[in-house]
């Protein structure tokens, strides 16, 4: 992946700010035998090319003063809300000095494990990246991470991963960090639904039984007879 970037000669906080309002990124490129240069790149070309994944895993071709430089992308900032290149560094590339670089990790073949198809399992992609040593010309665009074979209580990790001949896996604070894990998934039984009670058979329950019955009404007196 090939683009153009020029030389600047003003540097600071101003001129970085002026150098934005134009429509230009500030940035730098360093590394390797020569000195750092102070780069400007177009920033609507740059915003374009950041989408691309290949941009932020692979050596690109960077075009400066007329001659073409291998670089790999080191550093992005970006503005916290508009969509708005800050700053951006790189860094030279030497055939036969080993880099560090971040790949990204393509996973398939999930919805086909049996974890997922036969176990009820939920499948979660704890890493998207690996950090990677390996010479220049060694370096993957991406690891290709096939999980058909996922079963449950079986995680992923970084060892088992195998990886291109001369890329070695670097595990920053951890000795093999999971990549993939697997979780069974609970279905929740749900209570019986409880019969409605009519209240005033509650009550008269609680009463210790029916309600007693009401008398009967005495039977009229009979007319005196006549003398």
């Amino acid at each position: 992946m090939k683009f153009v970037a020029f030389e600047r000669a003003m540097q600071g906080t101003g001129a970085s700010r002026r150098l934005r309002i134009t429509g230009r990124t500030p940035g730098i490129v360093y590394g390797g035998t020569g000195e750092p240069i102070l780069i400007e790149i177009d920033h609507n070309a740059l915003w374009h090319a950041i989408k691309k994944e290949a941009f932020h895993g692979s050596i690109l071709e960077m075009e400066l003063g007329g001659k073409d430089h291998k670089v790999l992308l080191r550093d992005l900032q970006m503005h916290p809300f508009k969509q708005q290149v800050l700053h951006i560094d790189f860094q030279r590339v030497e055939a036969r000095t080993r880099m560090t670089v971040k790949v990204p990790v393509h996973y398939s073949g999930e919805e086909e494990s049996p974890a997922v198809k036969t176990e009820n399992c939920l499948v979660n992609h704890v890493l998207t990246e690996m950090t990677l040593s390996c010479f220049p010309a060694d370096i993957p665009e991406f690891i290709a991470v096939d999980l058909s074979g996922l079963k449950k209580g079986s995680p992923l990790h970084v060892k088992d991963i195998i990886l291109p001949k001369g890329v070695k896996a670097i595990n920053k604070g951890q000795v093999n960090p999971v990549m993939v894990s697997v979780t069974a998934i609970v279905e929740e039984v749900e209570a019986a639904p409880v019969e409605a009670v009519d209240p005033k058979a509650a009550k008269a329950g609680a009463k210790g039984g029916k309600p007693a019955a009401k008398p009967a009404a005495a039977p009229a007196a009979k007319p005196a007879a006549k003398k």
